[in-house]
């Protein structure tokens, strides 16, 4: 059967029990929010295909449990993972304290050029707010990652987010297929000059 899709990216979603995980991605995969979601065992995912510059990006996203004990099940998906989403609850200082011990986590069992991207979810919930918009912002630029405060609710940058996360993957496979070219014509002419060279002189 033919491909529907030109690329398949895998993304992670990945933070503290209880910050959003799920309902953003429920959000994005199919435009629902329900505020009776129990905590993601192990690990789900859900599949949305988009487009982007005319191509049709088939985007596995994987929902992983936030609490301790699921640790080591959860590490395992890090490694084919393409790009990461790093989720935090702006009502919940522990959450975005915690932010630096995820960025461990994708160092230690990551590829180390997977695409990063910090939310900072429940946007909506401002009145109940611990964690300014500032301190969000700062944390991504410290680590040289994007941010986006998102609302799963409101859906307020939620579909943001996963495009520009797809997009910055795209531009990456992108940039590393020009040099795959420019490798191969710089070693065809190399090889031709030999092939030159070993003509004049036999």
């Amino acid at each position: 059967m033919a491909k529907t899709y030109d690329y398949l990216f895998k993304l992670l979603l990945i933070g503290d029990s209880g910050v959003g995980k799920t309902c953003l991605l429920f959000r994005f995969s199919e435009d629902a929010f329900n505020t009776t979601f129990i905590s993601t065992i192990g690990i789900d995912f859900k599949i949305r295909t988009i487009e982007l510059d005319g191509k049709k990006i088939k985007l596995q996203i994987w929902d992983t449990a936030g609490q301790e004990r699921f640790r080591t099940i959860t590490t395992a998906y890090y490694r084919g993972a393409m790009g990461i989403m790093l989720v935090y609850d702006i009502t919940n200082e522990k959450s975005f304290d915690n932010i630096k011990n995820w960025i461990r986590n994708i160092e230690e069992h990551a590829s180390s050029d997977v695409e990063r991207m910090i939310l900072g979810n429940k946007c909506d919930m401002n009145d109940k707010r611990q964690v300014s918009k500032e301190r969000g912002e700062k944390l991504a630029i410290d680590y040289g990652i994007k941010f986006l405060e998102t609302s799963a609710k409101s859906s307020m940058n939620v579909e943001e987010a996963f495009f520009t996360l797809a997009r910055d993957i795209m531009t990456k496979l992108n940039r590393k297929m020009v040099c795959i070219i420019y490798n191969f014509i710089f070693l065809m002419l190399c090889l031709n000059k030999f092939s030159y060279l070993c003509y004049l002189f036999n």
